[in-house]
This record gives structure tokens, sequence and C-alpha cells, in this order.
């Protein structure tokens, strides 16, 4: 499995990483461990995880996927073998988190102390933090409506995460669904305030979504910011399970009506045209598109989840694989055609 550097930490991280947010909701306990197992085994040092997780996010379920990723490191030993990465929630309706998530100096602190317990380990190698505080584009929207809301400003974010790195309870932080504003703030609070610095960026990223390419790839490229590729399936339609109306037992999209993001008539014709390309040159709908993400110069780590052994398999092999010159000039003419599927 190939490793790539996470920013300027010194670590190396597989470039696939296994997400978990499906342990505890769409798998048990026991099906996450053979998840994990399975994973390791093939070379995966880099789990992620967060504190709202399983998604749906839910009062009776929330901190579920921490707990059976702890309850699986305290069976399998060897903690420091592994890069564990989790997440802080931003505001949001979630009142069951601390009586309604925010990324202050106090709740950032008693996140970090309840996440170390859930996953029983004594320091976090990656913390990050979920999604903004401030009023901003991210989780899917696109344009941007000017608003004078910041919230709690990145400042005191950035200082809490300190106090947790000096105490050493996390090692490195990063971030997730920012944007280039909130990229260069970080990046220049920690040049003037002698705080620490993010070392990577968890936003969507597949062939269905590119716009991190736009303002972000190159940070990423030039500040040593790396993308942690979230969706690289884009809900797993880029699969092709979900073509022509079809609901697949057990899929999120069957299960879930939360997540449409993907699901309009435009993304489903080409996702058509992406798994006939596959299908053209004789590679997995899934794989093709892993790999390509894999690809990209700017990636450090394309996070896979799966509901299923024979899921995660695929995905993991995609690591292997190198796309022909001709798939990819055909990838890059799908997207001239048609660069924003998802409106």
């Amino acid at each position: 499995m190939e490793t790539r550097p996470l920013g300027r930490t010194g670590l190396n991280v597989s470039v696939i990483c296994l997400g978990t947010m499906t342990f505890g909701e769409q798998n048990s306990e026991a099906e996450a461990h053979e998840q994990l197992d399975y994973a390791v085994d093939q070379g995966i040092n880099f789990i992620d995880t967060a504190e709202m997780y399983p998604v749906p996010p839910r009062a009776e379920t929330q901190g579920r996927t921490e707990a059976h990723v702890g309850s699986w490191l305290a069976k399998r030993g060897r903690r420091d073998d592994l890069i564990i990465a989790t997440k802080v929630a931003g505001p949001g309706q979630m009142d069951w988190i601390r009586g309604g998530p925010r990324l202050d100096s106090a709740q950032i602190g008693a996140a970090i102390d309840t996440s170390l317990q859930r996953l029983r380990t004594d320091y976090i190698d990656l913390y990050q933090v979920h999604w903004p505080e401030r009023s901003t584009n991210y989780f899917g929207k696109l344009g941007y409506s000017a608003s004078k809301h910041v919230g709690v400003p990145i400042d005191e974010t950035l200082t809490a995460l300190d106090k947790a790195v000096t105490a050493g309870k996390i090692r490195h932080i990063g971030v997730s669904n920012e944007t280039p504003w909130g990229v260069a703030e970080y990046l220049r609070l920690a040049d003037t305030q002698d705080l620490p610095r993010i070392h990577s960026i968890q936003n969507p990223y597949s062939l269905l979504n590119r716009t991190f390419e736009v303002g972000l790839a190159e940070f990423s490229h030039r500040e040593q910011v790396g993308l942690l590729a979230y969706s690289p399936l884009a809900f797993g339609t880029l699969s092709g399970k979900y073509l022509n109306n079809a609901q697949p037992a057990r899929a999120r999209l069957t299960l879930y009506e939360r997540f449409q993001r993907y699901s309009g008539d435009l993304a489903e014709r080409t996702v058509s045209r992406y798994v006939h390309l596959a299908r053209e040159h004789g590679i997995d709908p899934a794989q093709m598109a892993l790999a390509w993400v894999n690809s990209r110069p700017f990636l450090t780590s394309n996070i896979i989840g799966a509901t299923t052994m024979d899921q995660l398999k695929t995905n993991i092999a995609s690591a292997a694989i190198k796309l022909p010159r001709q798939v990819r000039q055909q990838i890059e003419e799908i997207h001239a055609s048609q660069p924003n599927p998802c409106p």
C-alpha cells in the first residue's frame, strides 16, 4: 500500500483511509471490527472517524462509531502503528452533543476528552474541525451568500487546539469542509500567533464534484495542506448501482432520504457516462472512480467507506490500479462537457 506525507507532520499515511461513519448504524460492532482487521491487513494505517458519527446523526447512536473503533483498538493493541483521525462537530441542530456543539475553548476541550475515552487511547493523531463555525458555503452548497455571522472566531478555536497539543492529547490538526478563505486564515494565524499549523483538509472530491480544484488544490500543493478526499464515490453513485432507479438493499440512498446531493437527473446522466467508460475498458466503475482520485497530485489520502466486505475489498484494491492515459483523457472530456453535474 502506497503511503504519502501527512502535511508537514513527518507522518506517512496510506493512500487509502478507512472511513467509519457506517459503524454503529449500517454496520454492527462485529462488522466494524471485521472491516478494520481486513483494512489493516491490506496495509491501511489511517482510520478516520468523528464524534458525530454514525450518520445519519441521532441522539441514540452518537459516539457509537468512535466506541466501535475504540473497542477494536483495545483488542488489537499496537496503537502506535496506526494514524487515528477524528473530528469535533461544528454548530448545528444536534442538541444531544453538549447542548448544541460549538467551536469554543470549553467545548473543544470536552469533545477531545470524550473522544479519547470512546477511542480508548491516550492521544489522537489528527484532530479535525468537522465544519466551520461561521456561515459559509459547505456540505454541497456552491454559491456564497454574504453573511456577517462569524460565531466563535477561528483564533479561539485554534488556541483551544493548541492547548490540547501542548497537553499531548492531540498530535496534529486539520480542517474539514473548509473554504479557501478559511484555510488561508488558519495558516495566517498559525504564522502570526505561533499556533499549530493545519496539515490536512477533508473535503468532498470525486468525478462528480471537482470544486476542490478551483481554490483549494493550490493550497494543498504549495502549503502541504493535503486533501483527505471524502465521498470519492459520490455516496456510492459512481459505482453505478443506483442507475435506472435501482434501490439496492442496505444501500445509503435506499435507506436515507437525506443523501440526495448526487441524485439529480443531470448527475445520473453523468454517472452513466463514467460507468459506461469504465466498462468499455474492462474496469470496475467504482475502482475507476477511486483510482482517478488516488492519482491526483494534491491528494494525501482517499477516504473510502463500505457496508459489505465485498465493497471494502473492491475499494481497497483500487490502490493498485493505474488508469491508462486514454481513460484519463476520456474522463477529462466528460468533465469538460459537464463540469458541475450537481448544482
